[in-house]
């Protein structure tokens, strides 16, 4: 705090100079933020980062951090058209390391995207600093990506892959410390133990970072292999590293009810979300205070659960795209449809009719690109199709598409939206191929889709509409009979269980609600087919499972097992261990799991099989028998 204040004394005393502050000084200054939203390649932009901010009120949005999408230092510092195309402070391009006094556009503009962290991913020091030295006027701090676990990365030599270069992330960090004017912070994933986490933590710490954000994750937790983050290990480093180190905790954020939670089991300064809030951009957002609000549904058979509606969201996201991006103005729209309204409500409140200009182009906007092309898309009957290109001329296209856009919030969209409407995407392909169909900057495609949503998001509320009527005497009883009692048990009320399918039940909404995507756990991943794993891996599923069902197992071995051993034992009168997995298997039909079993039972000193030791015997490390 001493610090800070002493920082403040001097920029009141010098506006113009800009004093840096470092570590729990440098938090506070900039509103001691609880949620952030995480960088991510690609998607945490400019318009998303707002679209976010949007839906917090002026003092929790004082709350809110935000974080560019992860950027190549090397690339970056090298060339203008990679600066141009990934930060946008002004509109002219980013030449120069000294501030413009342009007028600010979008990314870091004081008034609408601050506090804002700069990510980088880096692996020498000389180009790390020449890169953060160009947005340094922008934002408020630059961050170096530890995290990374992808492919890119590996071969890259960056993010995940630089964990066992102590010496090269030391000075990448120490670098920026000592020479730049900004502060430089860290955003790692946790290693094998704990003390080798800590370890790794001090020496980031030590190397200058001002703020340590903890994905709780190992490198390989990632696709079908994700599971779950260890929250127990971000409280370990929390009551190991010093008071005042920030912490931020990344992992397990699936909706606004998790954040709390982690908090507390944590410790940590704030909490950081990633796909949690590219499914749900609402997730930091309490409800409306408006009950009766358009934009959020609440379920009426238990108002407690409810959620922000992607008709809505959706809209909004393109109001930011024409409002900032484009600097235009939004289509008028009427209000969003709710059962009881007297017409059908579509974006211009008659009948569900398109906009006016926003009917499928056969151009992109020349305000967003000043090229043109044809996507193909024809209009037949509200729906829209699409005369079917080659593979080879589908691939041209979209590589030219892709290079006549240079604004990454125009970009982004069609990824963003994908994400946003997986929870419809399956049951309304209509709207999955308009989607699909959507060239990065034809912003009236991303209005017809739109369209299509708000239309689906009708149908979905007037059958639920239909069906609450029906059933509302049930649940009023339900209700009425929980109060007499006194009973706070909900009939959707789920027991708190670590598996996909307890915490999908947990965010289950309407498809009309935003709502986390949950992938399987690694071990389902494995079961349904979807993950591959290692014959060691195998090995460790195959001992868990058999721990997790101990009566079963001992059946089958005093049933199976026991006969198996007893039969090959009579018919060769005891086998070398060097015979026993050939004999057994050969004679018998035996799989060479099986056949280990035969080496390791012990026997009496008659040379016969003792049954007690037949039941007791723990299963072979290879592959068990229940696993088939």
């Amino acid at each position: 705090m001493a610090q800070l204040q002493q920082a403040l004394a001097v920029q009141a005393d010098n506006p113009a100079k800009r004093v840096k502050l470092t570590g729990r000084a440098f938090y506070e200054s900039i509103g001691s933020p609880k949620l952030i939203v995480a960088p991510m390649v690609d998607r945490s932009e400019f318009a998303w980062r707002f679209l976010t901010r949007s839906y917090l009120d002026e003092s929790r949005s004082k709350e809110l951090l935000a974080y560019t999408p992860m950027l190549h230092a090397r690339l970056f510092q090298e060339q203008a058209k990679f600066r141009d195309a990934h930060f946008q402070p002004t509109k002219e391009s980013l030449a120069s390391k000294e501030e413009s006094r342009l007028q600010p556009y979008l990314d870091g503009n004081p008034q609408i995207d601050r506090p804002l962290i700069v990510q980088f991913c880096a692996n020498k020091p000389e180009e790390f600093l020449e890169a953060a030295q160009y947005v340094a006027p922008y934002c408020d701090a630059v961050d170096l990506n530890l995290g990374c676990p992808q492919g890119i990365a590996k071969s890259g030599h960056y993010g995940a892959f630089l964990q066992e270069d102590w010496d090269t992330i030391h000075k990448l960090i120490r670098k920026l410390r000592d020479e730049l004017e900004i502060p430089v912070t860290a955003k790692f994933r946790i290693q094998e133990t704990k003390e080798k986490t800590l370890e790794y933590a001090r020496m980031i710490l030590e190397a200058g970072a001002s703020i340590l954000t903890v994905h709780g994750r190992q490198r390989h937790q990632k696709g079908h292999n994700t599971g779950l983050a260890d929250w127990q290990m971000i409280r370990y480093l929390r009551e190991s590293l010093p008071p005042e180190t920030v912490l931020f905790a990344n992992g397990n954020i699936l909706n606004s009810t998790d954040i709390e939670p982690c908090l507390e089991a944590t410790g940590a300064d704030g909490v950081m979300s990633a796909e949690g809030n590219l499914s749900d951009p609402t997730i930091f957002a309490e409800p409306p205070e408006d009950k009766y609000s358009r934009d959020y549904w609440r379920d009426v058979r238990d108002p407690t659960i409810g959620g922000y509606r992607i008709d809505g969201v959706f809209r909004r996201y393109m109001d930011i795209i024409h409002r900032y991006v484009l600097e235009q103005e939004p289509p008028h729209r009427a209000p969003l449809y709710t059962p009881g309204d007297r017409s059908e409500v579509g974006t211009n409140g008659t009948n569900g009719d398109r906009v006016s200009g926003a009917e499928p182009s056969n151009g992109l906007l020349e305000v967003a690109t000043g090229s043109k092309r044809s996507n193909g898309m024809v209009e037949t009957d509200g729906n829209t199709q699409t005369q079917k290109p080659s593979k080879k001329q589908k691939t041209k296209r979209d590589k030219k598409d892709m290079a006549a856009v240079h604004n990454p919030n125009l970009k982004s969209m069609q990824g963003h939206l994908f994400q946003l409407l997986r929870p419809m995407l399956s049951s309304h392909t209509n709207i999955r191929d308009a989607l699909a169909r959507s060239r990065a900057g034809d912003v009236a495609a991303f209005e017809n889709v739109l369209c299509m949503v708000e239309e689906a998001v009708k149908q979905g509320l007037d059958d639920e509409h239909a069906e609450m009527q029906a059933i509302m005497p049930t649940v009023n009883q339900v209700a009425n009979d929980a109060a007499n009692t006194g009973s706070d048990q909900h009939p959707h009320q789920i027991v708190n269980d670590q598996s996909s399918d307890a915490a999908r039940e947990r965010c289950k909404r309407p498809f009309w609600i935003c709502q986390p995507h949950i992938r399987p756990l690694p071990d389902e991943a494995i079961k349904l087919g979807a993950m591959q794993v290692s014959k060691k891996e195998k090995e460790a599923l195959a001992r868990k499972e058999i721990a997790g069902k101990p009566r079963e197992v001992k059946e089958f071995k005093t049933q199976k097992v026991q006969e198996m051993i007893t039969d090959v034992f009579r018919s060769v009168g005891g086998i070398a261990d060097g015979e026993a997995g050939g004999g057994v298997q050969g004679e018998l039909g035996f799989s060479k799991s099986q056949a280990h079993v035969a080496e390791t039972v012990s026997t009496n000193q008659n040379g016969k099989v003792d049954p007690s030791q037949v039941v007791d015997n723990e299963l072979p490390k290879e592959e068990a028998l229940t696993c088939g």
